[in-house]
């Protein structure tokens, strides 16, 4: 059945650049559609499926860029190649003269790119196009903003507009965007050999995105991302890379944590229930060398109430001045990887979600039958036999069960690492005690560096970064975990994030590990119990006689015991250097790692333009600082 959709101009009240205006008023069709449902038609093609193949001319040869499947359930969206089913970590260049210290565009193709800018908009005029306004960091406090792509990508558009909300030029009014999001997927080819490339054009009134790639992470997902941390430094706020959650405990206690980390550190995760087993008790952790499983009993747990997924918007509007940062989404739905679904039943809710939504989903890397129901566990195959790593579901946030919608004020930040097994016989980084807490100071140097930890699903990660992870080292996602989308600078992004740190002094800071706890494969299970254990803490204050000192400074401080529902967690957990398969030797060989790795990642930063407090902090990691040091500097809040 074809497709029905309206054909409008854009209403005289939107004011776009000359340039963009005369490539739209070349432009033989433009469709705005009216409704979610419209959008979506367009995604199956003119024919409305069962099976749409996206197409483009690739000087004289057709080339296909994805699929879109029709499903019960939604669509399917799938990519020939296995390298566009991931980001590209280094696809982001700068077209702009602003302050950056990200890759510009005539540094690495030896030109200007306002030619290739002319070519983008002259193409776009050639084609039948779909043009969607949206609000960029949401409904509430978001910025006006357009995205304009090829009709037969309007799977691109749709993604967008369910990451950001369905909004009408109506419903924004007097519309000048702050943002604009181009999307031409042939130019990968003819200008780029292949490669994802993001550039990106600002000016202080103005964030273009130009994305030549059909994969919306890096563009209809962190390039927006990336337009906020820009709008952010310009007026003094920062959207942090984190997931929130409120946590009710059996006793109605309530704990509102965020998480942060470099990509795979358990941000979706701290959103999920602990899995347990088909016995009911959960699985702490299993020991590499021995094979010994080590369980615990938990009856009823905590009851979650998810707050943002991946962008939480930190807006200087929303703070109060009382010592606790106050975050609300800066999206209205979650690009959610479901690689840890595996088989039917592990996530019952979610599930419920993606099988029977109360509009049609889109699916990216999961295989799809026409009109059959499309299953979050089934992922596409990669060319290497293997199931992709990277499988997603754009979920609206308004089909999450419970979700809250008010800004929150924040009780405890956790920050999460992947950490690799860490034995005697093998030494590595993989020290991190189950729970750490640290002050400000620490708090902030692990968001400077923020490591990103081996067997990363989200991205494909550089042969120079696949080979460092491969030798036992580590790779710094950097500033916030947020540096990957950020066109700014380092420091004046690490002055952003420290200041907001210093301004909650009335935040609890912990470190928490997942994949490994010393000898020890725990997955995110200790993430899942640390989250447990706060909320099950609440407001109360922890006592410090109740803390020791962490054998390395950077871990801050560890529990002398942990103990959940009346249950003790087994002390080597806390403290890796004690378990028997580990030992004082293989965790100092480990700390060293980490701390060398600190060492050079953080002399960049000492510059003229850093914050006088954050020198100081820095200056206490180069010389071996105690953790009276960074105390001395930032005050413990327990």
């Amino acid at each position: 059945m074809s497709q029905t959709v309206s054909r409008l101009t854009l209403p005289a009240d939107v004011t776009l650049p000359v340039d963009v205006q005369a490539a739209l008023d070349a432009c033989p069709n433009v469709i705005v559609p009216s409704s979610r449902a419209e959008l979506y038609q367009l995604c199956l093609g003119p024919e409305g499926g069962p099976i749409f193949s996206v197409d483009y001319d690739v000087d004289g040869v057709p080339m296909t860029e994805a699929t879109v499947v029709r499903c019960k359930n939604g669509i399917a969206v799938n990519y020939p190649e296995d390298y566009m089913r991931r980001r590209d970590p280094d696809c982001m260049r700068i077209a702009d003269d602003l302050p950056t210290d990200k890759p510009r565009y005539r540094d690495v193709f030896g030109s200007e790119f306002a030619p290739v800018k002319q070519d983008t908009l002259d193409w776009l005029a050639g084609q039948e196009l779909v043009v969607v306004p949206f609000m960029a960091g949401g409904l509430t406090h978001g910025y006006p903003s357009l995205a304009i792509c090829p009709v037969n990508a309007a799977f691109f558009a749709l993604t967008l507009v369910d990451l950001q909300g369905w909004v009408t030029f109506d419903q924004i009014g007097d519309f000048t965007p702050r943002s604009i999001i181009y999307v031409a997927p042939p130019f990968r080819h003819t200008q780029f050999g292949g490669r994802q490339v993001v550039v990106h054009d600002r000016s202080t009134t103005l964030h273009e995105v130009f994305a030549y790639n059909l994969y919306p992470g890096p563009s209809a997902k962190k390039g927006v991302f990336s337009v906020l941390l820009d709008i952010g430094e310009q007026e003094g706020w920062v959207t942090a890379h984190a997931s929130s959650v409120r946590v009710t405990t059996p006793y109605e206690n309530e704990t509102v944590i965020m998480h942060e980390g470099a990509s795979g550190g358990g941000k979706s995760e701290m959103c999920q229930e602990i899995r347990r087993q088909e016995d009911g008790r959960i699985l702490l952790g299993t020991n590499v060398v021995t094979d010994e499983p080590y369980v615990i009993t938990l009856g009823e747990t905590s009851a979650l109430a998810p707050i943002t997924d991946d962008m939480t918007l930190c807006h200087k509007d929303l703070q109060r001045g009382d010592g606790k940062l106050v975050v609300a989404d800066a999206e209205d739905g979650w690009f959610v990887r479901v690689d840890n679904l595996k088989l039917y039943g592990e996530d019952a809710n979610f599930e419920r979600v993606c099988i029977h939504p109360d509009e049609p989903l889109v699916f990216f890397n999961i295989e799809g039958v026409p009109d059959a129901t499309c299953l979050p566990w089934e992922h596409i195959m990669d060319s290497n036999g293997k199931p992709c790593p990277n499988p997603r579901v754009v979920v609206p946030r308004r089909l999450i069960h419970g979700v809250i919608n008010e800004p929150e004020a924040i009780d405890v930040r956790t920050f999460g690492a992947r950490m690799p097994a860490c034995t005697r016989h093998d030494p590595t980084y993989g020290i991190m005690g189950m729970m750490h807490i640290v002050p400000p100071s620490l708090a902030w140097l692990w968001r400077l560096i923020a490591p990103r930890g081996d067997k990363n699903p989200s991205i494909g990660e550089s042969k120079a970064a696949t080979d460092k992870l491969s030798h036992g080292g580590m790779v710094a996602e950097g500033v916030g975990s947020y540096w990957p989308f950020s066109t700014g600078t380092k420091v004046a992004a690490a002055n952003l994030l420290l200041q907001q740190l210093v301004d909650s002094y009335r935040t609890r800071y912990i470190l928490t590990p997942n994949q490994h706890i010393g000898a020890y494969k725990v997955g995110f299970a200790a993430e899942w119990l640390t989250r447990e254990y706060l909320a099950r803490r609440g407001g109360g204050r922890l006592r410090a006689d109740e803390l020791v000192a962490s054998r390395c400074s950077l871990f801050g401080y560890t529990l002398k015991e942990m103990k959940i529902d009346g249950q003790l967690i087994r002390p080597t957990f806390l403290r890796p250097d004690q378990q028997s398969q580990v030992g004082e030797e293989a965790y100092d060989a480990g700390a060293k790692i980490i701390t060398d790795f600190f060492k050079s990642e953080l002399a960049q930063f000492l510059t003229d333009d850093l914050d006088p407090l954050g020198r100081q902090i820095i200056e206490v990691c180069m010389r071996d600082g105690s953790i009276d040091d960074y105390v001395a500097l930032t005050p413990l809040y327990i």
